[in-house]
């Protein structure tokens, strides 16, 4: 099958070595249109239906966003590029959409494409922009719900929901208020990353915790946490301070 692609990028040099790079190196899909401008680009959506549009997030006449605020039910996937690792990035993150960095790297760039043509849940995946445009149109830069990839499909879980997550080799458990723990194939990491901003904290090498989500501080046996699901989790001792004087915030 082959997969009709529109590129939007201000830039022309961008837009040619994108359209190249797809001509060559991946196969299936075919390059329809291309657009320099919002305007432009709502027209050429509204003209074609492609399968995946590559959009830019920063353009010289707006922002990608104001693309898709124009486009009524998009029925289209969508992979972010931009130059620059701005927090919408982390919007992007939390809904679990794609996004390409500037210069775009092959491998990524087929992955990314892979992973459209494979991902065939429509009202998912609308779910994750409607996710991600909320966050965006409202200017925040903390949203209220992350999207995570499990093996059984995607979850839309409230953060203020999340008690604790832990790390389980090369994947992390999130355990929820509703006793339910979902578990995802991405690093610890990431994921303290993406919620440090939301008053977690990596208190131990295995447990990112909630902090609005502690019940208890036990300071005997060097120091444990109990929190709301009762959960017991350990504090590294180069954690202990930072962690009394996150509390004391509170």
């Amino acid at each position: 099958m082959i997969l009709k692609a529109v590129i939007i990028e201000d830039e022309k040099h961008s837009r040619e070595t994108l359209k190249s790079m797809l001509e060559e190196f991946c196969k299936d899909v075919e390059v329809i249109a291309m657009a320099g401008t919002v305007d432009e680009a709502v027209k050429v959506l509204s003209i074609y239906s492609p399968d995946i549009v590559f959009l830019d997030i920063e353009l010289q006449s707006g922002v990608g966003f104001d693309v898709l605020n124009q486009i009524k039910d998009p029925n289209f996937e969508v992979i972010f590029t931009t130059a620059f690792e701005k927090y919408a990035i982390k919007a992007i993150k939390f809904s679990s959409l794609d996004y390409l960095l500037k210069p775009i790297d092959l491998d990524e760039l087929q992955q990314a494409v892979e992973k459209a043509r494979t991902r065939m849940d429509t009202n998912v995946y609308r779910e994750q922009l409607d996710t991600l445009m909320q966050s965006i149109s409202r200017g925040k830069i903390r949203p209220e719900k992350i999207c995570l990839a499990t093996t059984s499909g995607m979850e839309f879980i409230a953060i203020d929901d999340i008690i604790a997550c832990k790390a389980d080799g090369s994947y992390t458990s999130f355990m929820l208020e509703d006793n339910n723990t979902l578990l995802v194939s991405k690093h610890l990491k990431e994921y303290e990353n993406l919620l440090s901003e939301h008053q977690f904290m990596r208190v131990h090498n295995s447990y990112l915790i909630n902090l609005k989500k502690v019940k208890k501080y036990v300071k005997s046996e060097g120091g444990h946490l109990v929190m709301d699901n009762d959960l017991e989790v350990n504090i590294s001792p180069r954690k202990k301070d930072d962690l009394i004087e996150a509390m004391k915030r509170l």
